[in-house]
């Protein structure tokens, strides 16, 4: 089969490139699923750098998250799975023309649902409703997020208003403010503004925030530092610059501020069942009802990943890159 691999760690279009390697075949509880969609998250982007929190043995076939049809089932699953459209995350090698996956970790889609939807249900969507549901706030009390304009900043918006949490949208460029404002996102501050922990203020009020997201890293934590109210929280989720949180001491000392690492690897399995299926039920209902949007942001063969890479890559993409096999 065609996949997608890299043998050695570095930027995707430069490393990545179209290999032949062998058709896998289940093993006792699990599937094989014939691919249809793949996105390339950030994370993907990470891991062929190897810069994420893990690294795969080399050579490896990128990709960790699908819609497409089982193919096959191993031992001890349920043979009436084959045949069924569903989307999974958390696999490795996804972007090849068959991927192996757990099937417990499988969720079968409505026939409504694009696949352009399925294909992304589950990693960026689950994050934001975990990271949110770890946030522990409340309707009414206010959150600030970084990276407002990325995949999980934008499914954050639709999660917070559908759960009555009032949310300031940070975004680095004015570019990406006037994207947000296009989709009737409200509460958008640009941090190229040198007013812009002013303008935050005035908008959380007097008592601050209750808790913060950061997806940036650098100087702007010191920023959501100083916004916090009292026993407010800070979560880093993500440093798309690369540099280190910049946090002073004596505001997280004197508001009792809490901070904490956020990794969706780790809080997702972590997670007990019954609040899983709660929370998928909950993410798909705002697909199928139109307040979730899940597009794509354009498709590429898997002989195209230097193209595919590149695309992923670039600001102001409506949705996610995908591989289509």
């Amino acid at each position: 089969m065609r996949s997608v691999t890299h043998d050695r760690f570095g930027e995707p279009a430069e490393v990545l490139h179209m290999t032949q390697t062998g058709r896998p075949e289940p093993g006792p509880g699990q599937v094989l699923i014939r691919v249809i969609l793949s996105p390339i998250h950030n994370h993907d982007i990470w891991t062929i750098r190897g810069t994420y929190g893990t690294k795969p043995a080399l050579p490896a076939t990128g990709g960790s998250e699908a819609v497409g049809i089982v193919e096959a089932t191993g031992p001890e699953v349920d043979p009436a799975l084959r045949g069924r459209r569903v989307a999974v995350a958390g696999l490795k090698g996804s972007w090849a023309e068959y991927a192996l996956t757990e099937a417990a970790g499988v969720i079968p889609v409505p026939d409504e649902m694009p696949d352009e939807a399925a294909a992304q249900l589950i990693a960026m969507p689950f994050s934001a409703i975990t990271l949110l549901e770890f946030l522990k706030v409340s309707p009414g009390d206010w959150v600030i997020q970084t990276a407002a304009n990325g995949a999980v900043g934008k499914i954050m918006t639709v999660l917070a208003a559908s759960r009555g949490v009032r949310l300031v949208n940070l975004v680095r460029r004015p570019e990406a403010a006037e994207e947000l404002a296009g989709m009737g996102i409200a509460n958008i501050v640009s941090t190229s503004d040198p007013d812009w922990i002013s303008r935050v203020r005035n908008l959380v009020g007097p008592d601050g925030a209750r808790a913060a997201v950061d997806s940036v890293g650098g100087e702007v934590a010191a920023g959501l530092i100083e916004l916090l109210g009292q026993e407010g929280l800070l979560v880093t989720f993500g440093s798309t610059t690369g540099e280190a949180l910049q946090l002073p001491a004596g505001p997280i000392i004197f508001k009792h501020l809490s901070v904490k690492g956020f990794w969706g690897a780790k809080v997702m399995p972590a997670t007990p069942p019954e609040d899983r299926q709660r929370m998928f039920g909950e993410l798909m209902g705002l697909v199928m009802g139109g307040q979730l949007d899940l597009r794509s942001g354009g498709s590429f063969g898997l002989d195209q990943p230097a193209e595919a890479a590149r695309a992923a890559l670039t600001p102001g993409r409506e949705g996610k890159i995908m591989f289509r096999p």
